[in-house]
């Protein structure tokens, strides 16, 4: 691991919402962050220019296994203490025999399918001790879905859980701290406005338990307090 004032942090899917709250709060506490979005400019930009060359950009579809190796391939030789994948669409709440195939395909390979390429793909470059981490959710807890709705994205959440726990078990000896993170019901654009969570409440907590977590064994999936979710 990096010392303090040196580590570096890569995180993906940071232009907007819980995203762009935390790579200013990585910037904030010292990491050299490099985020990734999909269109230039922005508020991230801003964040960026503002950041005293604490925050770095590069484009990025994370959908795309091309445009992950390309990123990998620019970012060689470069050791990252933290990886953090945040990605999410939410469709609305449709019941599951109402959604659209394609819906579904696209959700699927947003929540699920694409953080956990993006996991493959980058993990070359995590230090060793490093920690590669996911942003989940509370919905895709299977013994917490007492109250039913948004069954799609529900459903993604659990893949997405399920594929890191398959990742935990197929690289169980290569020493990375490994997290999957709830931070809550947020006011974002997926959460939305009645939310009761602000990014800027709820992210310092989220970096807290990053940093607490450090050097852990295992998968562990934890809210923005480091208590277990029930899977």
């Amino acid at each position: 691991m990096s010392t303090p004032s040196h580590r570096q942090a890569l995180v993906i899917g940071a232009s907007r919402g819980l995203g762009l709250v935390l790579v200013t709060e990585l910037a904030r506490r010292g990491w050299q962050v490099v985020a990734t979005t999909r269109q230039a400019g922005g508020e991230l930009q801003a964040q960026a220019d503002a950041s005293n060359g604490r925050l770095g950009l590069e484009p990025l579809e994370m959908t795309s296994p091309e445009e992950l190796a390309a990123l990998r391939e620019r970012l060689a030789g470069r050791r990252i203490d933290l990886l953090f994948v945040n990605a999410a669409i939410n469709q609305g709440d449709l019941p599951i025999a109402e959604v659209p195939t394609e819906m579904f395909s696209e959700v699927m390979v947003t929540n699920a399918l694409s953080p956990l390429r993006a996991l493959e793909i980058l993990r070359p470059l995590v230090a060793p001790g490093g920690t590669v981490a996911v942003m989940s959710s509370e919905q895709g807890s299977i013994s917490l879905n007492t109250e039913g709705g948004y069954e799609l994205y529900r459903a993604s959440k659990s893949a997405l859980n399920q594929l890191m726990r398959s990742y935990a078990v197929r690289h169980a000896d290569d020493g990375h701290t490994k997290l999957l993170i709830d931070p809550g019901h947020n006011r974002t654009e997926l959460g939305g406005p009645d939310a009761p969570l602000a990014p800027e409440e709820s992210i310092p907590a989220v970096v807290d338990v990053l940093e607490a977590q450090a050097g852990a064994p295992g998968l562990q999936f934890l809210d923005r307090h480091g208590e277990a979710v029930p899977w």
